[in-house]
């Protein structure tokens, strides 16, 4: 198994050296100085070998990476920081939009729906406010993504979900935080992407998806964002930002 990746390994980065000449001189003039960040799937192939599909649906083949030892596992979402070398072509790999090399790969806390528990929803699933911007809530590739800021001490590790409490009202969700009183010491971020494969088919339609939870100031808010069982229908073009945006609140279940 070792030499296989190894032999596929140096198989994919020829296919990139014949390629990247002529991409480098194209009217995109990829630069191995620009990077892009993006928020995307993981696919794995093997215990190591894996790619990476965006929100828009491309699909990202890691040519070279400063992270060999990443571990990929299936419904993982990822913060991801690449570089593009080159753009789609079809080889005995696949076909691919774009072989990159990464920069940087950190996996974000992946869940599904958690069940709904009635009464004791408080108790478990908590009622701690965080604070969501409209631009750091969205649905690509079946998750729903959130970006968020909360108080955090750094003693306990915070419990995020996502619940379904009214089964009349499918497309009204609740984002529970439960800091089980970790003290409040410092504003921290956290992310945070749910599995939406659970939801009922929307058939084809775009529908309203809104979620609930507690605000510091507003009390109970929600966020309304589109969601389509289709995955192809809904996206998100990545960024061209060198900052990861990246969580500091370290422990997240």
């Amino acid at each position: 198994m070792k030499t296989v990746r190894i032999f596929l390994g140096i198989v994919c980065m020829m296919l990139v050296s014949l390629t990247l000449p002529s991409c480098l001189d194209d009217d995109e003039g990829y630069s191995l100085g620009k990077m892009w960040i993006a928020v995307a799937t993981v696919v794995p192939e093997n215990e190591r070998v894996y790619y990476l599909r965006l929100d828009g649906g491309d699909t990202l083949w890691p040519a070279a990476t400063d992270y060999p030892n990443y571990e990929p596992k299936t419904n993982q979402r990822a913060l991801v920081n690449f570089t593009i070398l080159a753009d789609s072509m079809q080889s005995n790999l696949g076909g691919f939009s774009y072989y990159v090399k990464v920069n940087a790969i950190h996996d974000i806390l992946t869940k599904p729906i958690a069940p709904d528990l009635g009464a004791e929803n408080d108790s478990i699933y908590g009622t701690d406010p965080v604070s969501i911007l409209a631009d750091d809530i969205w649905v690509g590739d079946g998750f729903l993504n959130i970006y968020f800021t909360a108080q955090w001490g750094g003693r306990e590790a915070h419990f995020l979900n996502l619940i379904q409490p009214d089964p009349a009202n499918p497309y009204t969700l609740e984002f529970r935080h439960n800091a089980y009183d970790d003290p409040q010491v410092t504003s921290g971020s956290g992310r945070v992407a749910f599995n939406l494969g659970s939801l009922p088919d929307t058939k084809g339609e775009t529908v309203d998806l809104t979620i609930y939870y507690e605000d510091p100031q507003a009390g109970r808010t929600s966020h309304t964002v589109k969601y389509n069982s289709d995955k192809r229908m809904l996206s998100r073009p990545m960024s061209g930002d060198t900052s990861n945006d990246m969580s500091n609140i370290t422990d997240l279940k």
